[in-house]
């Protein structure tokens, strides 16, 4: 057995968590937040018998997009003379990061 531990944007978690449940997965879904913009994410655990954790991991892949944004930086403080021009950014947010570890037990309980 195997622990798939997928950290996906707030944006796809509600696609993935339905696509997961439809294709046979029970999951836990927990609210998380962190990265480069500090946005919201979802992290879900979800136990998978060895022989299907491809099949997971691919409904996850599915149901995840990567999408672009434009982020204006926070001006830094200025020196006396100087000033900043903010200018829009574009990054590369969503998907997921998906990890996959052995499970020694496990009990539903």
């Amino acid at each position: 057995m195997k622990l798939v531990v997928a950290v996906v944007q707030g944006e796809d978690a509600r696609r993935t968590s339905e696509a997961l449940t439809s294709a046979g997965f029970a999951s836990t879904r927990m609210t998380s937040s962190g990265g480069f913009l500090q946005q919201g994410n979802v992290t879900f655990l979800i136990g998978v018998e060895d022989t299907r954790v491809t099949e997971a991991v691919e409904v996850i892949r599915e149901n995840c997009r990567e999408r672009s944004r434009y982020l204006t930086p926070m001006p830094p403080v200025p020196e006396p003379g100087e000033f900043f021009m903010p200018y829009p950014v574009e990054v590369q947010v969503g998907g997921a990061t998906v990890f996959v570890v052995p499970v020694d037990s496990f009990e539903k309980i």
